[in-house]
């Protein structure tokens, strides 16, 4: 707090189902009744997501009060992004290549800095302030849900890259390419939640969500088991192969997902000391994020509070 007033920081979450954006103090909190959400989606116009982005935005400044001060914009969006250029091109949607959204709420926030990172590094950055990375410096943070994505800390720093897009471990390839798809064979391709429930189905698995197939699993269904095993061993083999490129101390990992089984997280564990080959990297510790959803908020904060 300086003359009186509480610094805050506007920060916005870009995905490619929603545009989340709300108030985070310097101590990595959310301000209560700040958060503001609005749709995005594959079959939206360039038009549709800019005005999700600034509308999501202009609601939480909205509660801006006179006893806090701005001190900053923070953007976290799927990628790729393109940091030279303060654009973002998410993959899942499509309209919204090279839209340039430090511009965009630039002109809503005068005078401060605005900041864009890769909504991986965001999570890093959330992780190793208030999560399961915090003490740590070096480690990966990671979400499995309908994606995979993931962000790494190296000497208490975000890794960016030189366009900032370091850290899309769910692209790692796991099996050979056999087509002209690049993302076959991939740990997305195999472990994310949308991957999974249509490998599960596949094999003859009658149902359709992660919901279901939890249930399943939790039920004992021979497919299901076998379903969030093959997921488990494909992040616990790139954290593995991570572990082995980085020295990593810890691992923490969030999404959707990771509630499919309660024993998730030790099986991803398991699959990662067993893949790895040296004793260094098996030492890494894999965790739960402890951050709950507001994860991508904090780290996308943490862009200009840290």
């Amino acid at each position: 707090m300086q003359d009186g007033h509480a610094d805050v920081a506007l920060a916005v979450d870009i995905g490619g189902t929603k545009v989340d954006a709300a108030l985070v103090t310097r101590v990595g909190q959310v301000v209560p009744g700040t958060a503001s959400r609005r749709p995005t989606g594959r079959g939206s116009s360039r038009e549709e997501i800019a005005s999700s982005i600034t509308q999501a935005a202009a609601s939480a400044l909205e509660h801006l009060t006179a006893e806090q001060r701005l001190v900053g914009v923070g953007i976290g969006s799927a990628g790729p992004v393109d940091l030279p250029h303060g654009a973002v091109s998410p993959i899942n949607l499509p309209a919204a290549r090279g839209l340039a959204v430090v511009e965009l709420l630039s002109s809503l926030a005068p005078g401060v800095p605005v900041r864009l990172a890769l909504d991986g590094t965001c999570i890093a950055l959330a992780e190793h302030w208030r999560g399961a990375l915090a003490g740590c410096r070096t480690g990966l943070a990671m979400v499995v849900s309908t994606g995979i994505g993931g962000g790494f800390i190296a000497n208490d720093l975000p890794v960016t890259g030189v366009s900032g897009n370091a850290g899309h471990i769910g692209q790692i390839r796991l099996e050979a390419r056999v087509d002209d798809d690049p993302f076959v064979g991939t740990v997305e391709a195999i472990g994310s939640g949308t991957a999974t429930v249509a490998w599960a189905r596949e094999q003859g698995w009658p149902g359709a969500t992660g919901e279901d197939l939890a249930a399943a699993y939790r039920a004992g269904d021979d497919i299901a088991i076998r379903a969030v095993r093959r997921s488990a061993d494909a992040v616990g083999r790139a954290i593995a192969t991570a572990a082995t490129l980085f020295d990593l101390e810890a691992v923490a990992i969030a999404g959707g997902f990771v509630n499919v089984a309660d024993d998730y997280i030790e099986l991803v564990r398991d699959a990662a000391h067993e893949s790895a080959a040296l004793p260094y990297a098996r030492a890494v510790r894999v965790e739960r994020s402890s951050l709950g959803g507001d994860g991508p908020l904090l780290g996308a904060a943490a862009l200009v509070l840290r």
